[in-house]
Parts: C-alpha cells; sequence; structure tokens
C-alpha cells in the first residue's frame, strides 16, 4: 500500500485513539452511593459526569429522565419528583452507550449533616459506653457517610475518592458503627427509633479545623472583620513561595535529627519540589484559613438536599493565640446564613453544641485560678452568633460544659448527641420530648448582693439547694467566687431541696467584692455550674455573664489575637485572686473559731 494511501488511515487511528484516551468515563457524584439516605418531601437530584454530548439515561425506581452532559466538565443532572418517606429499596441506574452505573438499597428519608472538627469525628467505638451503644447498632434504616480531611483552596464540584471512607453510605450494624461519628449516631439513632424514618448521618467534621475554614468563602465580604481577615488570606496565597517552604520544613526536620542524635543515613531527603508539604502549610488550604473546609467537604454536595445540621467545633478558636471572640461571633452567623443559601433550604436547622469541657474541672478550690483562658468567650460568641442569625426554634445553642472528662478528646460523646436528639425531636419533628432552654431576664446589684432573675427555674438535677459556678466583680473588675442562695417560697418553710425554694431567683455574695457590679456563671474551660433548666440534666443553663470586659483580642488578623504576655498575666492574675480568697477564708475561719472561743460553746480544737 502507497504511503498517501497509508496516511489517511494513521490519522484516523490516531484520532481514535486520542478520542479513547479523553474519553470521561460515565461517572455519578461520590454522595451517591449504595445504601444512600435521599431528602423526603424534596425534589431528588442525580448527578454526575461523562462525555460532553453524552445523553445520560437515568432511572430512579420506575421513573425515568434523560439528561445531556454539557460543558467542558461533562456535567449532567435530572431531578426527580419529593417523594414521601419510604423504607422500600430503590435502584438508581445511570447509562451512557455501553457504560452503566447501579446503586442499589437506597431509602427516602432525613439527611442530617454532622459537622464541626475532631470531636464531632470522634468514632463511636473510642468513646465511653461503645461496648453498649454498638451492641444496639443493628439498625438497617440507619446509614453513615464519612468524608475525611479534604481542605480545599476553591470550592470543589466533588469530593476526592480518598476523602470518602468505605467507599460511601454504610448501613448501621454493630460492627459498621464502631466507625461511625460517635455524636452523629447517637443523634441519628434516636431520631430513626423515635420517627421511624430512614436516617441519613453525614460527617463530614475535621481535625484541628478552625471556624474560618466553614465559612462559605462569598460570606467574608458581608462583614469588616471577616473581610479583612479574608484579605489577609489572600495575600499570603499571592506571596506564598512553596519550594521555600519545603526547604524550611526540611532543615527543621533535620535540626530535630540533629539534637536526637538520629543516624545521618536516616535523616529526611532534601525535598526536590514541594512534596513535603501538607495542607497546614499552604496559605488559602490550610484547615486555619477561609473556607477551606467548606470548599472540600460541605459545599463540595450542595446539590443534596438535607434535613439539618449538628455542629461541634471550638477547641483552635480558644487558643490563646487565635482567641478572637468578636470574629467568631461574626463568622458562627455567616456560616449558618451560607449554609441555609447555598443548600436552598431558608430554615434549615441548626444545633450548635457548645465548645465541650476538656481541662482539669473547676471546683471551690481552684475557683478562679481556672477562671481563665478564651474557652467561656468563645461559647459565648457561638450562642450568641447563632442568635444573631435569627429568631427560631429551628436553631439552638446546646451547652455542653459540664460533660467533663480531661483531655483534648473527652470520652463522653453521648451525651452530646442524646442532648441534639431531643432538641431535633422537639422543634424539628414536633414530638412530645422535654427540651428546655432559660433566659437571664435581669441582673440587679443591691448592697452588697447581686440578684439574678430567670425567665424559668434553674436548679441541679440533684435538687441541691446549692446553686453553684458563679463568680462576682466589683469595679475592678477582679472576679471571685460567689456565694449563691435561693430564697424560699413565700410562706414556706426552708426544707433543703430546690423544689422547697423560688428557684427563679439567685442571690449572690462575697466577703471580697463590697459592692458587686457584674455576675458570671460558668465562667470556666471546663467549669463547676450544676444548674439545669427545670432540673432536667439534659438542659444545662448556659454560661453567661453580665459585664461587657471582653477578651483583648486584636481586631488586625496580621497579629496575635492576644499576646503572650497577655496569656501570663491572665494566669497569674487568676492564681492572685485565688490565693486572696484562700486567705480571707483562713482568715475568717480563724476568726469563727475565736467567737465560738469566747462564747464559751466547749473548747475547739
Amino acid at each position: 500500500m502507497k504511503l498517501k494511501h497509508l496516511l489517511p488511515i494513521v490519522i484516523y487511528s490516531l484520532a481514535a485513539l486520542t478520542a479513547a484516551v479523553q474519553a470521561a468515563p460515565l461517572k455519578l457524584h461520590a454522595i451517591l452511593t449504595d445504601n444512600m439516605i435521599l431528602q423526603r418531601d424534596k425534589p431528588i437530584k442525580i448527578w454526575g459526569w461523562a462525555d460532553a454530548g453524552d445523553k445520560i439515561s437515568v432511572s430512579f425506581g420506575k421513573e425515568k429522565a434523560i439528561a445531556t452532559a454539557a460543558g467542558d466538565a461533562g456535567l449532567w443532572e435530572v431531578t426527580f419528583p419529593a417523594r414521601e418517606a419510604s423504607i422500600n429499596p430503590i435502584e438508581v441506574t445511570a447509562s451512557t452507550g455501553d457504560e452503566k452505573i447501579q446503586l442499589e438499597n437506597i431509602l427516602i428519608g432525613d439527611v442530617w449533616v454532622a459537622h464541626g472538627q475532631s470531636n464531632m469525628a470522634w468514632p463511636l467505638g473510642k468513646t465511653l459506653n461503645a461496648d453498649m451503644e454498638t451492641q444496639q447498632a443493628n439498625l438497617p434504616l440507619l446509614r453513615h457517610f464519612r468524608i475525611k480531611s479534604n481542605e480545599q483552596s476553591t470550592l470543589q464540584t466533588d469530593i476526592r475518592a480518598e476523602a470518602v471512607i468505605n467507599g460511601g453510605w454504610e448501613v448501621s450494624t454493630p460492627k459498621t458503627s464502631k466507625g461511625f461519628s460517635a455524636i452523629g449516631y447517637v443523634f441519628g439513632s434516636r431520631l430513626q427509633r423515635a420517627t421511624g424514618v430512614p436516617i441519613g448521618i453525614i460527617s463530614n467534621a475535621r481535625g484541628g479545623a478552625s471556624l474560618e475554614s466553614m465559612v462559605p468563602g462569598y460570606k467574608f465580604s458581608e462583614h469588616p472583620l471577616a473581610a479583612a481577615y479574608k484579605k489577609s488570606v489572600d495575600n499570603k496565597v499571592a506571596n506564598f513561595d512553596a519550594r521555600a517552604k519545603a526547604l524550611e520544613n526540611w532543615e527543621r526536620s533535620v535540626q530535630r535529627a540533629e539534637r536526637r542524635k538520629v543516624a545521618k543515613d536516616k535523616w529526611p531527603t532534601k525535598p526536590v519540589g514541594s512534596e513535603n508539604l501538607s495542607s497546614w502549610n499552604i496559605p488559602g488550604k490550610s484547615p486555619s484559613d477561609a473556607a477551606s473546609i467548606y470548599n472540600g467537604m460541605f459545599g463540595s454536595f450542595k446539590g443534596l438536599n438535607i434535613k439539618g445540621v449538628i455542629f461541634h467545633q471550638g477547641y483552635n478558636n480558644a487558643i490563646w493565640n487565635n482567641c478572637r471572640p468578636k470574629r467568631y461571633r461574626v463568622l458562627m452567623k455567616l456560616m449558618v446564613e451560607g449554609w441555609r443559601e447555598e443548600f436552598d433550604a431558608p430554615e434549615l436547622p441548626v444545633a450548635v453544641i457548645g465548645f465541650c469541657a476538656g481541662s482539669d474541672p473547676q471546683n471551690e478550690e481552684n475557683f478562679e485560678a481556672m477562671a481563665r483562658g478564651g474557652g467561656s468567650y468563645i461559647r459565648e460568641s457561638q450562642r450568641l452568633g447563632l442568635a444573631d442569625v435569627g429568631i427560631s426554634e429551628k436553631l439552638a445553642f446546646i451547652p455542653a460544659y459540664d460533660v467533663q472528662v480531661p483531655g483534648l478528646h473527652p470520652g463522653k460523646k453521648r451525651e452530646h448527641g442524646f442532648r441534639a436528639a431531643r432538641w431535633a425531636l422537639k422543634t424539628v419533628y414536633g414530638q412530645k420530648v422535654s427540651w428546655e432552654t432559660a433566659s437571664l431576664t435581669s441582673s440587679e446589684a443591691k448592697s452588697d448582693e447581686m440578684i439574678l432573675t430567670f425567665d424559668k427555674s434553674v436548679y441541679a438535677d440533684d435538687m441541691s439547694p446549692i446553686p453553684r459556678g458563679f463568680s462576682i466583680a466589683g469595679e475592678d473588675g477582679k472576679f471571685y467566687r460567689a456565694y449563691a442562695r435561693y430564697a424560699a417560697k413565700k410562706g414556706q418553710r426552708n426544707w433543703g431541696a430546690a423544689r422547697h425554694y423560688n428557684t427563679k431567683t439567685i442571690y449572690l455574695w462575697s466577703p471580697l467584692v463590697e459592692k458587686p457590679v457584674a455576675a458570671r456563671y460558668g465562667w470556666a474551660t471546663s467549669p463547676a455550674g450544676n444548674l439545669k433548666v427545670s432540673g432536667k440534666p439534659s438542659s444545662p443553663l448556659h454560661s453567661f455573664r453580665t459585664d461587657r470586659w471582653d477578651w483583648p483580642e486584636s481586631e488586625d488578623p496580621e497579629v496575635l489575637a492576644a499576646p503572650e504576655k497577655y496569656a501570663r498575666e491572665n494566669t497569674n492574675q487568676a492564681k492572685s485572686r485565688l490565693e486572696t480568697r484562700q486567705t480571707e477564708e483562713a482568715k475568717r475561719a480563724i476568726e469563727i473559731l475565736e467567737r465560738l472561743k469566747t462564747l464559751g460553746r466547749g473548747e475547739v480544737k
């Protein structure tokens, strides 16, 4: 055959080969897998990618729809009418040409997102009471989808396959439940049992994440504090040298190896490019930076309809040098508003589980020394930021400070999921389940006392007549542990149980504060507060303060939130107040002993 005859054949063959190489295989969005739960009572979207121009045939049970892949990415989507909840398994198929994807065991129910940082991601199998919970986890109508670290500098349209744990949705069994988000499992299992509706939990929590990373990127322009912060991140991105950062990390590793006298042949290899950089080292992608977690772990599946969100975060934003309560409050509001806008759900239910305890517990002996740090201010900003979104029963701040186990990852998680389930069952599902909150309606300084009044009764669940966890201060701003009491109900003698008192009003005083002007409750990382709304264990009274002595954060995002010098001063002042109170109490004890002797009431040793 002559060359002129061969040439067209070669060209045709190369073109066919190129087309085959470039052909995009039929693909579904990663959130769509076997065993998934789809949101009831809302349109059902099925979407994915293929070669641009391909016709995609999609069946949803007995319903069918056709889509055409379009654009450079070959995106296609179909939408089926809303359906009621159903426990009857449905099959979904998507096909084009010789390609076909089939999904099985799909149910219609409610989809909840369990978002936050590591304490939300913490698996059920590693928590206290895991043995009992997992043995009861044979719940075929409860499903779980877990996304691991997937922070991104730009908004993603899909989830990386490597970030999807176990390939997608899992049915709850005693074995699989061990890997479920502990809080998400407890929350979802209670909802499923109480409603009989299939429940899906999407766990997209990221360990070490700051709130800044969880806010949709476009929302930062809506407030000056947020906008200034976003601008500082953008500047870091623009000036970032990945190669220089990689060498800096390598040099630091070599220095560490030298100090530890590691043999040279085991030293880290000098990077060729920037291959040793983790996301933490990359501005704009770091889990501390604007929108990075939203970009890869929440906004990446926004085509899916959801029922609501439970959120648990706070540790990273409570660290001294990162503690900016004013900015946190702004971002909390922007984050929730962004979720509602992005998922087209103006009344999306959201429950924020407060920054949990974790340090050594506060008690009467160490009270002042433990009342330091920024944790309490972050809790306050969580509550107030959520309130700034607007008054709605579908938004809730759920206190968690009383669930106390020392450590970064407290083993008690069941309480958080249980409380969130109570809130949801009452306010979202309208069931006859108790869920209460209380508010401070007035605070008054009268002589040497502070008088606090609440809109509901607040007392300990063990019916103790002694409220604990309060402090008061004078004009000098020095807070000391306060004595607290209720007043007896009119015409009734005191019996020693809270129910015999007027538990809507609390009187506070301290011999160290002659003229109090402010009060605080539960104001420590792991506070001593014992009050519950109406005495119910699942409804702690939220921490609060009546003063306006704010955390000294800098509004300049380029400097530390609180200088190291302040951290030392804050700690030293807290210890000093503790010593002052202990000295005063010892002095008063001696005075009492002397009086007893003087009054001749027997020899006192």
